[in-house]
Formats: structure tokens, C-alpha cells, sequence
């Protein structure tokens, strides 16, 4: 499958869900700068005087800063999976760069999301019960110059459940091009669409929503929205 081939959006307003783990908060630098210049000088102040700053905002390097969308609610939600790079990869990264995923409707979100925590935890195996509580969040992106992979039958290698040996090589193509995004099929949730945005800067929102609970006990037994948490 060639980028190339596949339709390209001519520019329409979406807004998608996505969920990501309590445990990691938001980073509070990205929030509180207007540009990149504000940010250049208080990170470079901070990281003097603030030795955690640097495992705060990750690998800054990995991410040119004209593509920070500064000034927008959630800055940090949006450039988070950018510089925390998850390094065994996902779909449509190699593990060399980061991408934002994003889902149609926030139940496709948490079929994604609670597949990945299931085949993750199914790993360890002295686990016998946790619970995991992920925010949900409500991202709004231009999809102008995305790339439409919808079209594509799901029996094609880029939507195999477990070998993402094709759907890498599309990612890094479309990371070379400075696509703005593919959209394309959720594998996890069939029948509803997915976003893999390998730049931020396309992004103008990303607020908090819900809370959900996933229950582990040998497999993920049970996906409980919360009420209102604080933070």
C-alpha cells in the first residue's frame, strides 16, 4: 500500500476521543507557554534549577518545535505521545517517532485502548488483580491533508490484528511525506474509525472528559466509567 494512492481529505473540523493512563499527568510546561520562544527560556531555566523537568517533558528533541500547537487547551495531551515514545512501536510507528492516535467516538477509544492493556498485562504474569484508570479526552483536529485509508478492505496486511510489519512501512512514509494523518479503520472496534496524526500541530483542543476504570483479573474483566475525579 503506497500513500499516494490512497484519497486525501480536502479539510473538515473532527473531533475524536482518546484515553491515557491517570498516572501520567499532564505536563504543566507545555500548558503554560504561548510559543516556542516562552517555552525555549523557561525550559532551559527549569532544567537548570530542576533536575525531573528533563522525565517531565521527555525527549523534547524528538519533536521540531514548530510543530507544538502552544497556546491551545491541552498543549501537553497533544504533544505527550511525541516525546514519551512508546520504543516497541504501534501500528503505524516503528518506535522512532511518536504518533497521536485518535478515535471516532470514545467506546472506540476504549476498545482500543483495553485490547492493547489486555495483551500488555497478559504478559505478566504474576498479575492476579489491578485496576487501571485512564481520562478520557475530547480532541478537536483539522483533517486537511490527511490521507484516507478507510477504503481499504480489512483483510489488507496494513489492518493485520498482531503483524504491524505493513501499516509501520505506511506510517514511516507518511512520517517522511509530513502528512498531516491517516485516517483509517479501527481493527480493535469494526465498523468505526480511527486517527493516526504523526505531528500535533494539526491539533486545536484537547479537553478532559470522563474517567474509566479497567479491571484486570487474569483478563480485563470489567470497563466502569467513573464519576467526576478531582486532577
Amino acid at each position: 500500500m503506497n500513500l499516494s494512492a490512497l484519497p486525501v481529505s480536502a479539510g473538515e473540523d473532527v473531533r475524536g476521543y482518546r484515553l491515557v493512563n491517570s498516572k501520567f499527568p499532564p505536563i504543566a510546561l507545555f500548558d503554560d507557554v504561548a510559543n516556542a520562544q516562552d517555552f525555549e527560556i523557561l525550559f532551559q531555566a527549569q532544567a537548570r534549577t530542576n533536575p525531573r523537568i528533563l522525565n517531565e517533558v521527555g525527549r523534547v528533541e524528538l519533536i521540531p518545535r514548530a510543530e507544538i500547537p502552544f497556546g491551545i487547551n491541552g498543549c501537553s495531551y497533544a504533544t505527550a505521545p511525541f516525546t514519551h515514545i512508546n520504543p516497541d512501536g504501534s501500528r503505524f510507528s516503528d518506535g522512532r517517532f511518536g504518533v497521536l492516535y485518535v478515535a471516532n467516538e470514545m467506546d472506540t477509544a476504549v476498545a482500543e485502548v483495553s485490547h492493547h492493556q489486555s495483551h500488555y498485562w497478559s504478559k505478566v504474569p504474576a498479575l492476579r488483580f489491578e485496576r487501571f484508570v485512564f481520562r478520557g479526552l475530547s480532541c478537536s483536529f483539522t483533517d486537511a491533508g490527511m490521507h484516507d485509508a478507510t477504503g481499504i478492505a480489512l483483510n489488507d496486511p496494513i489492518y493485520h490484528p498482531d503483524d504491524y510489519g505493513s501499516s509501520q512501512l505506511l506510517g514511516r512514509e507518511a512520517k517522511r511525506a509530513k502528512c498531516a494523518g491517516l485516517r483509517y479503520n479501527s481493527v480493535r472496534a469494526p465498523g468505526q474509525i480511527c486517527w493516526a496524526l504523526p505531528t500535533p500541530s494539526v491539533v486545536t483542543s484537547i479537553i478532559q472528559t470522563a474517567h474509566f476504570e479497567m479491571v484486570w483479573n487474569g483478563a480485563i474483566t470489567s470497563i466502569n466509567k467513573l464519576q467526576k475525579l478531582s486532577g
